[in-house]
C-alpha cells in the first residue's frame, strides 16, 4: 500500500515540515527520526510517500511538526494524534489530504469537554459510517471534518458539484456520520473523478429534511485525479460558520449557598440538578461553583473556607445528601433529621458547625446501618480500588485527625507522622477499621451523588464548571504524604490590591516546582485528571501563581514583606549603582523614629516605646528582640487579649500599629541568596520612602518600576510556558484562568497560546490606566462577569462609593449629566447585564445574586448580606446562602422568561 502525505503550508526561510508517528518510517515518535516532507512551490504543498503492508494501516498514528532551524523551534500541530482508520484491500493507494491544525485558534476550544460532553452532546452513540463498496477503478473520497459545534438535534452534510455529492441539489446532500464525534465522516465514490469537484459542508436538520446553514466562504476543491483504486482521506479544516463565534451565558453560585427544601441547612450535590433546571429555563448554559474539596481540619466554622482543603481529591461531607443514601431505620433518628432540617433551613445563612455536627451524627448512623451492604457492593469496591492512591491515605488521615484532635500531623505520635501506617490502618480486618471506613463510605456516596448531578447537567446541555484552588492547606493529606513537593517554611499569598492594601496571606505552603518537574508534574496531572471526573470546564484560581507566586516568609502575618518567586533579585552592588548608595539599616530595617511613633500611637507613644522598643542610636529606634516579627507580635498581643479580654479592641489597635512599623522597610532580603534583595511591594506608600531625600526618591522609584514591570517579563513568560502545559493538556476540560490583580504583561499571550480563557471583571480592568472595563472590549477567549465571590455584589458595590458610581453611570452606562440613583435599581442592573450579554467574550457568567437584582420582588432586601467573601478579612466566615429555595425560583415563570428573553436576544442561546 502506498501512503502519500500532503499538506498545504507556506513556510518562511529556514523552516521545514516533517511527519512524526507510530511507524518506524515515521520515527516511532522520535522526532529526530521523523519523515521529512518535500515542498512543491507550484502547488504550495508539502508531500512525501511511504510504502507499508496493509495490516499496518489501521495502527498508523501521526502528527505534523514545523521545524525552525533559525531558533531550533519544534512546533507540533495542535490536537490529538491523527489516525488513518479502516482501509479495505480494494485500494492500493491512500492519499492523506491534510490541513495544518494551527495552535492558539479560538475554534480549538470548541473541542473541549464543555462542548463535546455537554453543550453539543450527541443524544446517542451513532452507528459507524458504512464502508462503501466501490468499483475497482473508483476514486473514493473519505470526508473527515472535525466540527464539534453542531446542535445535538442536527447533523453535518456535504453538498457539491459531483453527482455523488448531489450536484448542488440540497435535497440530495450526503449525510456525515457522527460515530467519531466531534469528527464527522462519509465515504463517497465520485462519479466524475477526472474533473475538479467543488463542495461545501452544511448543517442538516433531519426533522425538516433540509440544510439549515451552508458554510460561508468560497467552495472547497478536490482536484481532478485519474489514479485508480485510490482512497483520498480528506481531513478538512474548520467548518466555516457564517454566524460568528459561539457565545454562551452562565450562572455562578457556590454549592454551599444552594438552598432547597431537601437540603440540611446547606447546599448539597443533588441541589445542582435544581440549579440546572433553572438554568435551562432561562437559556443559561453553564453552572459555575467554588471548590468542593474537604476542608474539615478543626471541626469549627473556620473550616467553612473552601480554599483550604485537607485533600485536593476528597469531597466535602457537607455536600452529602443523606436521604439519597438510604432511609434511616431508627424512627427517632428520622424524626430528629426532619426537625433539624426544618430548623436549619429556616436560617438565612449556613450555620456551619451545627450543620456539620448533625451531618456527622447521621452519617455515622447510616454507616453502621449500611456497612455490610457497602463492603459487599461491587460498585463500592471498584470505586475504592480505582481511587485508592488518594482515598486510602485520606481515610487514614481523617481517622487520625479525629483520634488525636488535630489535623496538624506534626503533633501526632511519632509512628503516625508519616503515612507509612495508612495501608494497615485501613484494612477491613483492622479492629479500628470503622474509624477509617466511615470516610470510605462518605467519599463513595459523595462521588456517586456529584457524578449523578453532573451527568444530569450534561444530558440537559449544561456545563458544570469547577474551581481549582492555587494552594494546598498546610495540615493536609497532600502535605502529609508528599511534603517534598512543597516549601513548608514559606507562605503563599497575593500582593496588595483592591481587596487588601497589605496583601493577602493565605498561609499555604508554596510549591517546590523544581521537584515537581522531575516527574513531569505528575501531581498536577493526577489532580487535573480527578477534577475531569466531575467537570467539563474549570476555573484555575490565581493562575498567576504558575508564572510567579507571592511568597511570604513564615514570620510575617501580612503580605507586604513577601516577594515574587521565582524572581531575579537585585544584588547590593546593583542597588548601590542605581541608587547611588546602600545602607542596610536604612533600606532593610524598619524605619522607626520618634516622630513616627507619635504619628502612629499619639499620646501612648512613650508607653509603647517603653514596652516594645529600644534606642538604636543616632535617632533610630528598633523593636525589641522578642517582637521583631509580625508573628512574634501576634503571639504577644494574643496573650494580652486572653488575659485582658475587656481591652481587646485596644490591643488590636496596638497590634495594627506594630505590624505597620515592621512593614516600614524599602528592601526585603532574599531568603536563598546572600546580599540579594527584593524591593518591598508598594514601597512608595511607606513613610520610609517619603522621608528619603529628593535625590534618592526618584531613583528608587525608577528601580522599583523596572524591577516589577520590566525586569521579569521574559523570565515569567518562560515560567508559565514551562509549568502550564502539563496542567492544560492533562485533560480536555475547558480551562479558564483567574488572572486578576498585578498581572505580568506576558500572561495574556501565554494563556492565548495555550487556549486558556481569561477573566474580565468590569470593576478590575486589565488596563491600569482605566477605572472601569467595558465588556465590549473583551477578547473572544475570555469570560466577562460583573463580579466574583471575592467582591461585593453589584448592588453592594453601587452603594460603596457614590462618586465612583456616578463616574460609572456616566462613562460606562452612557447617562451623561444624569444623577446616578442612590441604589442599584432593577433597571440599572438590567443595563449592566445586557452590556455583558452582548460582549464578544465566549462566556458571560453572572453571580445569581446579580441576576435576581433585576427583579425588585425577588432580590434580597440587604445587598450587604449577599457578599460571599471579604478577602481583607483572613478569618471570614463563609456562610452565605441564597435566600430563595431553588424549587421556588424554578417556578418564577415571569422572571425566568425575562432572563431568557435577554439571553436569547443577545444570541447567547443559539448554536449558530
Amino acid at each position: 500500500m502506498i501512503l502519500r502525505f500532503t499538506l498545504p503550508f507556506r513556510t518562511a526561510w529556514g523552516q521545514r515540515l516533517v511527519v512524526c508517528g507510530s511507524l518506524p518510517s515515521l520515527g516511532q515518535w522520535n522526532l529526530d527520526q521523523a519523515l521529512s516532507l518535500h515542498y512543491h512551490a507550484e502547488s504550495g504543498h508539502w508531500t512525501q510517500e511511504i510504502s507499508l503492508p496493509n495490516d499496518q494501516l489501521e495502527t498508523v498514528a501521526y502528527k505534523y511538526v514545523l521545524l525552525d532551524e533559525r531558533d531550533g523551534g519544534k512546533h507540533w500541530e495542535w490536537g490529538p494524534n491523527r489516525t488513518l482508520g479502516p482501509v479495505t484491500d480494494t485500494f492500493t493507494r491512500v492519499v492523506l489530504a491534510d490541513f495544518w491544525r494551527a495552535p492558539a485558534l479560538a475554534e480549538n476550544e470548541l473541542h473541549t469537554a464543555a462542548f463535546t460532553e455537554a453543550l453539543m452532546r450527541r443524544p446517542a452513540p451513532a452507528a459507524p459510517a458504512p464502508q462503501l463498496p466501490a468499483p475497482p477503478d473508483a476514486l473514493v473520497v473519505r470526508f473527515q471534518l472535525a466540527a464539534p459545534r453542531v446542535d445535538s438535534q442536527h447533523q453535518l452534510c456535504v453538498l457539491g458539484s459531483d453527482a455523488a455529492l448531489g450536484a448542488w441539489d440540497a435535497s440530495r446532500a450526503v449525510l456525515l456520520s457522527d460515530a467519531d464525534y466531534p469528527t464527522w465522516t462519509a465515504a463517497v465514490a465520485l462519479a466524475t473523478p477526472g474533473q475538479e469537484t467543488r463542495y461545501k459542508y452544511g448543517i442538516w436538520d433531519p426533522r425538516e429534511q433540509r440544510i439549515l446553514h451552508l458554510e460561508a466562504g468560497e467552495d472547497r476543491l478536490i482536484p481532478a485525479a485519474t489514479a485508480p483504486r485510490t482512497l483520498r482521506v480528506l481531513s478538512d479544516d474548520q467548518f466555516r460558520y457564517g454566524t460568528g463565534n459561539w457565545r454562551g451565558a452562565g450562572v455562578a453560585l457556590p454549592v454551599f449557598a444552594l438552598r432547597s427544601h431537601q437540603g440540611l441547612g446547606v447546599g448539597e450535590f443533588p441541589d445542582l440538578k435544581l440549579l440546572v433546571d433553572w438554568a435551562v429555563s432561562t437559556g443559561l448554559k453553564l453552572v459555575q461553583i467554588l471548590p468542593i474539596n474537604d476542608t474539615v481540619a478543626t471541626h469549627t466554622w473556620v473550616d467553612s473556607y473552601p480554599y483550604a482543603a485537607i485533600s485536593v481529591f476528597a469531597l466535602h461531607p457537607q455536600y452529602l445528601n443523606l436521604d439519597s443514601i438510604a432511609e434511616l431505620q431508627d424512627p427517632a433518628a428520622r424524626q430528629e433529621l426532619d426537625r433539624l432540617r426544618a430548623e436549619f433551613n429556616a436560617k438565612d445563612f449556613v450555620d456551619y458547625e451545627p450543620v456539620m455536627n448533625a451531618k456527622w451524627q447521621f452519617i455515622r448512623q447510616l454507616y453502621q446501618q449500611e456497612k455490610a451492604a457497602l463492603l459487599a457492593n461491587p460498585d463500592f469496591r471498584q470505586f475504592r480500588d480505582e481511587q485508592q492512591a488518594w482515598l486510602m491515605p485520606y481515610a487514614a488521615f481523617c481517622g487520625l485527625r479525629d483520634r488525636f484532635g488535630t489535623a496538624d500531623f506534626n503533633q501526632w505520635p511519632a509512628e503516625f507522622r508519616t503515612p507509612a501506617a495508612a495501608a494497615e490502618l485501613t484494612r477491613e480486618d483492622n479492629p479500628d477499621f470503622d474509624e477509617f471506613g466511615l470516610h470510605f463510605f462518605t467519599q463513595y456516596h459523595l462521588d456517586k451523588q456529584l457524578r449523578a448531578a453532573v451527568d444530569y447537567a450534561r444530558q440537559h446541555g449544561v456545563v458544570v464548571k469547577g474551581d481549582l484552588p492555587i494552594g494546598i492547606y498546610r495540615h493536609s493529606v497532600d502535605a502529609w504524604t508528599q511534603p517534598e513537593l512543597y516549601h513548608m517554611h514559606q507562605q503563599a499569598g497575593a500582593p496588595p490590591d483592591d481587596f487588601s492594601v497589605t496583601g493577602q496571606n493565605w498561609r499555604f505552603p508554596t510549591y517546590n516546582w523544581e521537584r515537581m518537574a522531575e516527574d513531569g508534574y505528575q501531581w498536577w496531572q493526577q489532580r487535573m485528571g480527578h477534577l475531569a471526573r466531575y467537570f467539563d470546564a474549570l476555573r484555575i484560581d490565581h493562575i498567576l501563581g504558575f508564572f510567579r507566586i507571592w511568597e511570604i516568609p513564615g514570620h510575617s502575618v501580612e503580605g507586604l514583606l513577601g516577594h515574587f518567586s521565582p524572581a531575579l533579585p537585585l544584588h547590593r552592588h546593583e542597588i548601590e549603582q542605581r541608587l547611588g548608595w546602600f545602607d542596610y539599616g536604612r533600606l532593610c530595617e524598619p524605619y522607626i523614629r520618634w516622630h513616627v511613633l507619635e504619628a502612629v500611637f499619639h499620646a501612648q507613644a512613650p508607653a509603647v516605646f517603653g514596652e516594645f522598643m529600644e534606642d538604636a542610636g543616632y535617632g533610630a529606634i528598633r523593636l525589641k528582640e522578642h517582637v521583631r516579627t509580625q508573628r512574634q507580635i501576634e503571639a504577644v498581643i494574643h496573650e494580652k487579649i486572653s488575659q485582658d479580654p475587656a481591652n481587646a479592641e485596644h490591643y488590636r489597635w496596638l497590634r495594627a500599629g506594630l505590624f505597620g512599623l515592621v512593614n516600614e522597610v524599602l528592601f526585603v532580603p532574599d531568603d536563598q541568596q546572600a546580599d540579594f534583595y527584593h524591593p518591598r511591594i508598594t514601597l512608595y506608600l511607606s513613610r520610609s520612602y517619603r522621608e528619603l531625600d529628593e535625590y534618592s526618591r526618584p531613583r528608587l522609584l525608577a528601580l522599583y518600576n523596572d524591577f516589577f514591570f520590566q525586569r521579569h517579563e521574559d523570565f515569567w513568560r518562560r515560567q508559565g510556558l514551562t509549568k502550564l502545559p502539563a496542567v492544560r493538556w492533562a485533560t480536555d476540560m475547558l480551562i479558564c484562568g483567574e488572572d486578576l490583580g498585578m498581572v505580568p504583561a506576558s500572561v495574556p499571550g501565554v494563556m492565548k497560546a495555550l487556549g486558556m480563557l481569561g477573566l474580565n471583571i468590569q470593576r478590575m480592568p486589565a488596563n491600569p490606566e482605566t477605572e472601569f472595563g467595558h465588556p465590549d472590549h473583551a477578547p473572544y477567549l475570555s469570560v466577562v462577569s460583573p463580579g466574583s465571590h471575592d467582591m461585593s455584589t453589584l448592588r453592594g458595590w453601587w452603594e460603596e462609593d457614590r462618586e465612583q458610581t456616578q463616574r460609572f453611570f456616566e462613562t460606562i452606562l452612557g447617562h451623561w449629566h444624569e444623577q446616578a440613583p442612590p441604589f442599584c435599581e432593577p433597571w440599572v442592573a438590567r443595563e449592566i447585564t445586557v452590556q455583558h450579554l452582548y460582549s464578544p467574550a465566549m462566556w458571560a457568567i453572572f453571580p445569581l445574586q446579580d441576576l435576581v437584582a433585576l427583579d425588585a420582588r425577588l432580590r434580597r432586601q440587604d445587598p450587604l448580606a449577599e457578599q460571599i467573601n471579604v478577602p481583607s478579612n483572613p478569618t471570614h466566615f463563609w456562610k452565605y446562602r441564597f435566600h430563595i429555595p431553588l424549587e421556588d425560583l424554578r417556578e418564577e415563570a415571569g422572571f425566568n422568561a425575562d432572563i431568557r428573553q435577554l439571553v436569547d436576544q443577545s444570541g447567547r442561546n443559539q448554536v449558530y
